[in-house]
């Protein structure tokens, strides 16, 4: 026996109403960017810690680790290519670290810029 097709007059229709509301609210006071202090910092930094960078300044980089840390990585002379390119590379060492007086970041035009010092950054009061 076949199955029973219903009818126009048996058919139920029925409406379906869907309603989302996204609700952004604004802060009622802006929050102050960041000011950094600059304290003495590691000789040397494991390149697999490294979480990100920024280029901050035509003598400087800042790095963030995985642990949260943020050190700001001085040049021994100033390096504008780096923010003219916005980017650079850090060749792997055979140790696995980025030192102080020993190695370089590379611009992506292809200059070189001496790692002088690291210095940790801290939050100013």
């Amino acid at each position: 026996m076949a199955p029973v097709s219903p009818t126009p007059a048996q058919q139920e229709f029925a409406q379906v109403t869907i309603q989302q509301t996204l609700i952004i609210k604004r802060r009622a006071t802006a929050q102050k960017p960041l000011k950094w202090k600059e304290k003495k910092g590691p000789k040397c930094v494991a390149l697999s810690q490294i979480a990100g960078a920024a280029v901050v300044t035509d003598d400087a980089i800042d790095l963030v680790t995985k642990s949260g840390d943020r050190l700001r990585a001085r040049f021994s002379s100033n390096c504008p290519a780096l923010d003219y390119y916005s980017g650079f590379y850090m060749k792997p060492t055979h140790d696995g670290r980025i030192c102080s007086d020993r190695d370089v970041i590379r611009t992506r035009s292809g200059a070189q810029c001496e790692i002088d010092r690291f210095r940790k950054l801290v939050p100013k009061d």
